[in-house]
C-alpha cells in the first residue's frame, strides 16, 4: 500500500529546504565574448578539479546534502529493499569459441560480474577473471574484452574508480595467468587480434593532474604484439592536422582485413570514412572504401572473400545492408537488404546467416536472411519488448540472444539456425517479483508541433485514474539512441508503491531512425523538450498524475533534458533528478572528449550555432527568484565524460538563484563516473534518489 499524505507534500519538504544553508560559493568577475555577446561565468573556478577550494567546496556541498537525506526517516528501509530487489544472479548470453563458452555472471550483490568459462553448454562452470579482485573496494570494472582467433588469450581492459581510461591486460586462458602485456592511456577503444597481436587506439598520455579533464586529442592506432612492452607498439594510423578525430580500426573474422573508421564529430558530421588493408599482403596500406567524412555512417558487417557487407545510412535514413566489391570499378555499390519502413537496430552474422533486428514502434523483431539477402525466417519473440544478442561465428550451429520488456526480466534464449526454434535457455528469479501484479502498456501523444511522440507505461495493475499517482517520468533523446522498454529490478522499490513509471522516446534519439534523431539535434533541439513537457502533459491531461505528483529523472544527454525542461516549465514537476548532466552548453567541448557532441549539440565557437545554444542552456537560463521543483542534482568525482565541473556549476547557480522553499542539492558520488563504479554504489545512489523523490512527492514507503 501506499501512503499519500498532502501535510507531507506541502509542509515537510518545504521546511527541509527553508531549513537548508547552502555553502556560500564565491563568484569571480568573469565575463566571456561570445560573437558580440557577453557571457558571465562567476563559477568558472569550479572547473579546477585539482583545486583546494574545489576540494573544499565539492565536501560542503555533500555535507548539506547527506544531511538532507539523512533525514529521511525510510531511507535505510529503502536501500534494504533495494539489496534484496537486487540480489538475485544475472547472466549474459554466452558467446562460444570452439569447445569453450563464455560468459559472465553476478551472483546478486557483488559489486562486479565475474567472467566464467565452461566446455560445452552443459560444462562444469570455472572462474576465468574475476574482477572483484581488482580493487580492495570493487571500484575496478571490465571495459573491453576480446578472445584471440583460437580463444587461448584474452585481452581486456580495466578502468578505475568510474573513468573512462583503461589499461589494458592479457591473460593465457588455459593456465588463467597474467602476461606482462600492459597497456595505458586508451579510451574509446576496442580490441581487435590480428595474428599475434591487437589493434587498439589511445592518447598521448595526459598531465596526470588533469587526466580527468584535460581535451582529449590525438587519437591514433597502435598494433601490439603480444610480449612485447607498449613502447615498441606500432603506430598505424594517426592524424597530426586533424586532432579531434576518431580512429578506430576493426578485422574481419577471418582476421584477412584490418578495417579504419575515422570520424569528425567535432565539425558536426555525424558519419565516417571507410579504409580496408589486406594483413595477408605484407606492406599494403589502407584503401578507401568511402574516403570523405559527411553525415552518412559506414559500418563493415563480414567480408565475403574480398567484397564487404557494409551497414549504411547513405541514402537510406533507416539504414540498408549493401555489399562493396573493390574488383567491380564501374559498379561496387549493390544493395543485399533494402531500406525497409522501420529502422534497422542490430545486424550480426553467425553461422553463415545474417540476423538483422528491426525496431517498429520501439519494439524488436528479428529476421534470419541469407548472405545475399533472401529473407529465410522471423524469429519469434515472447512478445513486444528488447531483444539484443544474436551474433556467433561462422561455423555456429546456434545464436543465443536476451529478451526484456518493463515487466519482463531478461531472459536468455537458445536459437537453433536450422530448425528456427527458440527455447529458454536461463530465467531470472527476481525475488519478490510477480509479474502478474503489473501492467504494462504503450500509448502515443502528440507533442507541440503535432508529432506523435510514443510512451511506454508500467504500474500496479488496478490503477485509479485520479490524477494522484506519483509517477516518475525518464526520457533521453539525444546521439541517436533509442530507449528501449527494459525490466529495471530496482524500479519494483517504485511500483511496489504505487508508481506509474514511464519512458518517453522522444525525438533525437533513433526510435525512427535517422530522421527522428535529425528531427531533436543542433537548432531542432527544442524539439526534445517540446516532445517531454507533451510527455508530461499527456500523464497529466490522462489523470495518471498531476504537477505536484509527477517527477523526471535523465542522465547525461538526459541530465540536459531535466535541467532545460525546468527552467521552460518549473510548473509542472515536484520534483526533478538531472544526472551527470551536460549543463554549460556554451562550453562543454572544452574537456575530455566533449567536442565529440558537437554533431549532436552544435558549437558555441559556431556564431550561427550560438544562439540556439544560449538559448536552451540549462546553466544559462536559471531565472533570479524562480519557483523549481525539489532538486537532486548527481554526479562523480570520476566522471570524466560529462566532467562534474557541469553540475557543479549549475548547482551553485541553482542554489544562488531560485527561490527558497524547495531544495536544490547536489550528491557528488566518490571513486564513481559516468556511470556508478560498483553494485554497492549503484544501489547507494539509488537509494538515495529514491528516498528523496518518496519524500518530496508525498509517499511513504511501506516495505
Amino acid at each position: 500500500m501506499t501512503a499519500i499524505t498532502l501535510g507531507l507534500i506541502m509542509s515537510i519538504p518545504i521546511a527541509f529546504g527553508q531549513n537548508l544553508e547552502y555553502p556560500k560559493t564565491r563568484k569571480i568577475d568573469h565575463v566571456d565574448n561570445y560573437h558580440g555577446t557577453p557571457i558571465a561565468d562567476p563559477y568558472r573556478w569550479l572547473e579546477d578539479d585539482n583545486s583546494a577550494e574545489t576540494a573544499a567546496w565539492v565536501e560542503a556541498e555533500n555535507k548539506v546534502t547527506f544531511g538532507y537525506l539523512e533525514r529521511i526517516p525510510y531511507r535505510a528501509q529503502v536501500k534494504a529493499r533495494l539489496e534484496r530487489l537486487f540480489d538475485y544472479p544475472k547472466y549474459s548470453a554466452p558467446s562460444q569459441r570452439g569447445d569453450y563458452y563464455f560468459y559472465s555472471k553476478n551472483d546478486g550483490l557483488q559489486n562486479q560480474a565475474v567472467i566464467y568459462m565452461q566446455k560445452g553448454v552443459d560444462g562444469k562452470p570455472e572462474v576465468l577473471l574475476d574482477p572483484n579482485k581488482l580493487s580492495a573496494d570493487g571500484t575496478s570494472r571490465l571495459g573491453a574484452m576480446s578472445f584471440s582467433k583460437d580463444a587461448k588469450l584474452m585481452a581486456y581492459g580495466v578502468s578505475s574508480g568510474g573513468s573512462d581510461w583503461q589499461v589494458f591486460h592479457v591473460m593465457d586462458v588455459a593456465s588463467k595467468k597474467l602476461l606482462t602485456d600492459e597497456l595505458r592511456w586508451i579510451k574509446a577503444s576496442g580490441i581487435s587480434w590480428a595474428g599475434d597481436g591487437f589493434f587498439y587506439s589511445r592518447y598521448p598520455a595526459p598531465a596526470d593532474s588533469h587526466a580527468l579533464s584535460a581535451k582529449n586529442e590525438f587519437h591514433s592506432v597502435y598494433f601490439h604484439r603480444i610480449g612485447t612492452p607498449q613502447s615498441q607498439d606500432q603506430l598505424i594510423y594517426s592524424d597530426k592536422a586533424n586532432p579531434l578525430r576518431f580512429h578506430h580500426v576493426s578485422t574481419t573474422e577471418d582476421e584477412r582485413f584490418a578495417i579504419l573508421y575515422i570520424s569528425d564529430r567535432s565539425k558536426g558530421l555525424d558519419g565516417n570514412s571507410l579504409y580496408c588493408r589486406d594483413l595477408t599482403k605484407p606492406g599494403d596500406t589502407f584503401h578507401p572504401i568511402v574516403s570523405e567524412i559527411t553525415n552518412d555512417s559506414y559500418s563493415v558487417i563480414q567480408n565475403i572473400g574480398t567484397s564487404f557487407l557494409v551497414e549504411t545510412n547513405n541514402h537510406a535514413p533507416n539504414s540498408r545492408l549493401a555489399r562493396f566489391d573493390p574488383a567491380n570499378k564501374q559498379n561496387p555499390w549493390k544493395d543485399v537488404i533494402p531500406e525497409k519502413p522501420e529502422p534497422i537496430e542490430g545486424l550480426r552474422t553467425a553461422g553463415g546467416k545474417l540476423i538483422v533486428t528491426y525496431m517498429k514502434d520501439v519494439a524488436t523483431h528479428a529476421y534470419v536472411y541469407s548472405l545475399d539477402g533472401k529473407l529465410e525466417k522471423e524469429i519469434s519473440l515472447p512478445g513486444l519488448g528488447t531483444a539484443s544478442g544474436f551474433g556467433a561465428r561462422k561455423e555456429a550451429t546456434e545464436v543465443f540472444y536476451d529478451f526484456t520488456s518493463l515487466n519482463v526480466p531478461e531472459t536468455i534464449f537458445r536459437y537453433n539456425l536450422a530448425t528456427g526454434k527458440s527455447t529458454i535457455f536461463r530465467t531470472p528469479d527476481v525475488p519478490g517479483f510477480n509479474a502478474d501484479l503489473y501492467e504494462s502498456k504503450q500509448v502515443f501523444y502528440k507533442s507541440k508541433d503535432g508529432t506523435r511522440v510514443p510512451m511506454f507505461l508500467v504500474y500496479k495493475k488496478g490503477l485509479k485514474l485520479d490524477g494522484k499517482n506519483p509517477t516518475l517520468l525518464y526520457a533521453y533523446g539525444g546521439f541517436n539512441i533509442n530507449i528501449n522498454p527494459e525490466f529495471v529490478p530496482t524500479r519494483l522499490a517504485l511500483l511496489e508503491q504505487g508508481f506509474v513509471y514511464a519512458s518517453a522516446n522522444i525525438r533525437g534519439g533513433a526510435e525512427y531512425g535517422e530522421k527522428w534523431h535529425k528531427g531533436g539535434i543542433k537548432d531542432k533541439k527544442q524539439n526534445v523538450f517540446d516532445d517531454f513537457i507533451a510527455a508530461a502533459e499527456y500523464l497529466i491531461a490522462e489523470k495518471y498524475t498531476s504537477p505536484e505528483h509527477l517527477a523526471i529523472q535523465g542522465g547525461s544527454n538526459g541530465g540536459l533534458l531535466v535541467g532545460a525542461v525546468i527552467n521552460q516549465r518549473p510548473e509542472l514537476f515536484r520534483a526533478a533528478i538531472p544526472q551527470v548532466g551536460v549543463m554549460d552548453m556554451l562550453r562543454f567541448h572544452k574537456f575530455t572528449i566533449g567536442w565529440n557532441w558537437a554533431a549532436d549539440y552544435g558549437s558555441s565557437d559556431v556564431a550561427a550555432e550560438f544562439p540556439a545554444l544560449r538559448a536552451y542552456s540549462p546553466l544559462h537560463n536559471i531565472r533570479q527568484g524562480g519557483k523549481y521543483p525539489a532538486t537532486l542534482i548527481t554526479t562523480a568525482d570520476h566522471d570524466d565524460r560529462v566532467v562534474p565541473a557541469h553540475s557543479f556549476k549549475y548547482a551553485a547557480t541553482l542554489q544562488d538563484k531560485a527561490s527558497p522553499g524547495n531544495p536544490a542539492l547536489i550528491r557528488i558520488g566518490v571513486k564513481s563516473g559516468h556511470g556508478a563504479s560498483s553494485t554497492s554504489k549503484k544501489l547507494e545512489e539509488i537509494a538515495d534518489i529514491y528516498s528523496f523523490l518518496f519524500f518530496n512527492l508525498g509517499v511513504t514507503p511501506k516495505y
